[in-house]
């Protein structure tokens, strides 16, 4: 597939790069940093310029199968980034259409199950994250009223720990007591759907 990915230089934006890469997959990578992504063992197409230009990124995705995107503030999120999952949610969901390419998978967080118990995933965010919540709850908004095929991954804490394999996924739900998951597995997943037409319009739950 070629693939356009979006927060390339983050933790997992870096593995949805390098594995996809492995796989054989066409990559691009738009960044605002070049420097910041050292590119894998298979060649990738680095891209210079701003997520929240929609004139840069209609150019960018001519010609894509897909958009994965692992975009998201720094944390603590500062003032200035209050409102940037949204920014970029309306920025791209335009630009995707502008240019014709209709599937994307966005990287969201736990934090928005509101039914989670073991562990109270929205309770937690609300308290301890309420920008951040709030900000990838509208985004997820621009996204789900877009008419693109989306598929939205909610994963809980990611860590750097090597990849597994061995992952739970549900629909709708976060699976319980998921506390975690490593940013390779949520890599893998995103990899393994990207192409599978019964997973669009599904908000997944992602956890080791």
């Amino acid at each position: 597939m070629r693939l356009l990915v979006l927060g390339a230089t983050g933790g997992t934006g870096m593995e949805i790069v390098r594995q996809a890469s492995e796989q054989g997959h066409t990559v691009t990578a738009l960044v605002r940093s070049p420097e910041r992504l050292s590119k894998p063992a298979h060649q990738i197409s680095i891209v210079q310029g701003d997520l929240l230009d929609e004139h840069q990124l209609t150019r960018v995705l001519e010609g894509q199968d897909a958009v994965l995107s692992a975009f998201g503030p720094r944390v603590p999120v500062s003032k200035a980034d209050a409102h940037l999952l949204k920014q970029f949610a309306v920025t791209l969901t335009a630009a995707m259409k502008r240019s014709g390419v209709r599937r994307i998978l966005f990287v969201s967080v736990a934090f928005l199950f509101k039914n989670a118990v073991f562990p109270p995933a929205y309770v937690l965010g609300r308290l301890l994250f309420p920008k951040i919540v709030a900000d990838a709850a509208a985004a997820e908004s621009v996204i789900q009223a877009s008419a693109l095929d989306w598929t939205i991954v909610r994963p809980p804490e990611l860590t750097d720990k090597p990849y597994t394999g061995k992952y739970r996924v549900r629909s709708g739900h976060l699976p319980v007591f998921g506390l975690s998951i490593s940013r390779a597995d949520v890599a893998d997943f995103i990899l393994k759907t990207a192409d599978e037409p019964s997973t669009i319009g599904i908000i997944y739950g992602i956890s080791n």
